[in-house]
């Protein structure tokens, strides 16, 4: 049962971002914590989220913008590792409160509790007019790359920083998507090499079907995805998705998930 729920959330969160104006990170992350730690789930949404960017990489990388790539990919590469070295360290700390609700006990976690602040705050700027107007220059790209990079491998969302930094930077829309699919793709690789271990230690490999069929259910979301409609963004679903994803983030927050 869980396999057939994940796979059907994983495609339908797949083509949601086409509505919602959310990258499939931002929102497939929360969908895999109902089922996993937070420190698996983010480390199964970045193999799924690798696996569509590698099919992106394809079609558009020849016109990524070299210079920009450098100056943004090289930083957001080493602080990726910074950010996933972080994840690790914190999933293993003790929690820090403990309170009972319902008759039941529950804990709030230092890991969880980041990564609900971080969800919360990226869902806001995703839909808050003033924080949508956030944009940086472009002689600021290596601070960029490692916010990005930074954000990406502690909480696998990373599109928000990265577009608020490349949109300054006079590529074209062709080399801006391009190079931010390559940069993604990048500190992709990078935080996988080190939730690595993780993996191995949280006993995923038994549950690798499951992985796996989310994987092309996320993917087979995003062709239909593709296929149905030209991506725009109704301003409802994404009011409705921001909500959920407020929702979530507070009950990771507080144990509840």
């Amino acid at each position: 049962m869980e396999l057939i729920v994940i796979s059907i959330a994983a495609f339908f969160t797949a083509i949601l971002t086409f509505f919602s104006g959310f990258g499939l990170g931002t929102i497939l992350m929360p969908v895999f914590a109902l089922f996993f730690p937070v420190d698996i789930a983010i480390a199964l949404t970045g193999v799924v989220h690798f696996a569509n960017n590698i099919f992106k990489m394809g079609l558009v990388g020849k016109m990524a913008n070299k210079p920009v790539l450098i100056r943004f990919g090289v930083p957001a590469i080493l602080a990726s590792f910074a950010g996933a070295w972080v994840l690790l360290r914190i999933t293993g700390l003790p929690p820090i409160y403990e309170y009972q609700l319902w008759g039941n006990t529950f804990e709030i976690a230092p890991v969880k509790l980041i990564i609900a602040v971080l969800l919360l705050f990226f869902s806001l700027l995703e839909v808050l007019p003033v924080l949508q107007k956030i944009e940086f220059g472009g002689n600021r790209l290596i601070l960029g790359g490692v916010l990005s990079g930074f954000f990406g491998g502690l909480a696998g969302i990373q599109g928000a920083f990265r577009s608020a930094f490349l949109i300054k930077s006079g590529l074209s829309k062709e080399a801006f998507i391009a190079t931010g699919v390559i940069i993604a793709s990048l500190v992709d690789i990078t935080r996988l090499s080190v939730y690595a271990s993780r993996f191995t230690s949280s006993g995923l490999s038994e549950n690798v079907i499951l992985l796996v069929s989310a994987t092309l259910a996320a993917i087979a979301g995003a062709f239909a995805g593709k296929k149905l409609l030209k991506k725009v963004t109704f301003r409802s679903v994404q009011l409705l998705v921001a909500a959920m994803l407020v929702i979530i983030s507070i009950g990771l927050g507080l144990g509840i998930i």
